[in-house]
């Protein structure tokens, strides 16, 4: 849980204006990454920077728990009764954890994304509970906080498995070939040898940009279709594969399915080598190495 909102939070700024720009926002739909970062503190201050991380907040804590618990239980639960080891139950482990995370908290990140897309002066939503009323009581009960649930699923399979699988890969292939140049001991249990620090972030970053280099497009459609009745034309994006057809047709893949891919690198990257890091010294941390 500490890791994804330490990961989150560095994060936070490039969130924000990456969900304005993929949905094309009408203030700043003419802007790119940069020119959209300094605009919002010039029209909402600097906090419309931050807007919507509280709700972030509450969502990436158990995310991000669930997550890293559900692959240490799927990793065993694979070797154990399938036989799989290797990097193989890493990526299986890694796509089963990151959809176990994902259906658990999916309101928490609806919900975030509707306080994020909106601008001041155009408030919807007055706050976190008051969106929730207003999703249930408008959009059809629970039903309404799953919408865009498969292209998000779908997604986090590759953008799980395979941030996982590249790191543990690039763990256990550092400390076998260079364990004196890029471990150390563990804090808690000398015994366990662990990556340096800047290694770790390393190894972090490198997984957080091949996964979502894979995953990119699904991202796209699942901000849509959450979305939903915000944007002005929503019945075209009713299923995962309308949304897909629909940006296509309309922008493209460079400037509709890949749109803001420049900026999730700069966001995604350092994200993943904080998570990870994070991670592995709240271990030592807690002792459970």
């Amino acid at each position: 849980g500490v890791a994804g909102c330490c990961a989150k939070t560095t994060t936070a700024p490039l969130d924000r204006v990456k969900i304005l720009l993929q949905a094309h926002n009408h203030h700043y739909k003419h802007l790119g990454v940069f020119s959209t970062l300094c605009a919002v503190p010039k029209k909402e201050g600097y906090l419309g920077l931050y807007k919507g991380n509280g709700a972030m907040m509450i969502r990436i804590f158990p995310y991000g728990a669930i997550q890293f618990m559900a692959f240490d239980q799927y990793k065993k639960v694979i070797k154990k009764q399938f036989g799989i080891s290797g990097h193989v139950h890493r990526l299986m482990a890694g796509s089963m954890a990151g959809i176990t995370a994902v259906i658990c908290t999916y309101p928490l990140d609806m919900v975030r994304v509707r306080l994020a897309f909106q601008v001041k002066g155009e408030h919807k939503y007055m706050g976190i509970i008051h969106a929730f009323k207003m999703i249930y009581t408008k959009e059809g009960g629970f039903s309404g906080f799953y919408r865009g649930l498969t292209p998000t699923v779908v997604g986090m399979a590759p953008y799980a498995g395979f941030s996982f699988f590249t790191f543990g890969t690039l763990k256990s292939i550092g400390l076998a070939q260079a364990p004196n140049l890029l471990g150390r001991p563990s804090l808690d249990n000398p015994d366990v040898l662990v990556l340096k620090t800047h290694v770790n972030l390393l190894c972090g970053g490198i997984a957080g940009a091949i996964a979502q280099t894979i995953s990119y497009p699904l991202d796209v459609t699942r901000r849509r279709m959450q979305l939903g009745a915000v944007l002005p034309d929503s019945e075209k994006c009713l299923t995962m594969v309308q949304t897909l057809k629909y940006v296509y047709q309309q922008h493209g893949i460079r400037r509709g399915l890949y749109r803001g891919l420049s900026l999730n690198y700069i966001r995604c990257i350092p994200s993943q080598a904080v998570a990870f890091t994070t991670y592995e010294l709240m271990k030592q941390f807690l002792h459970l190495n």
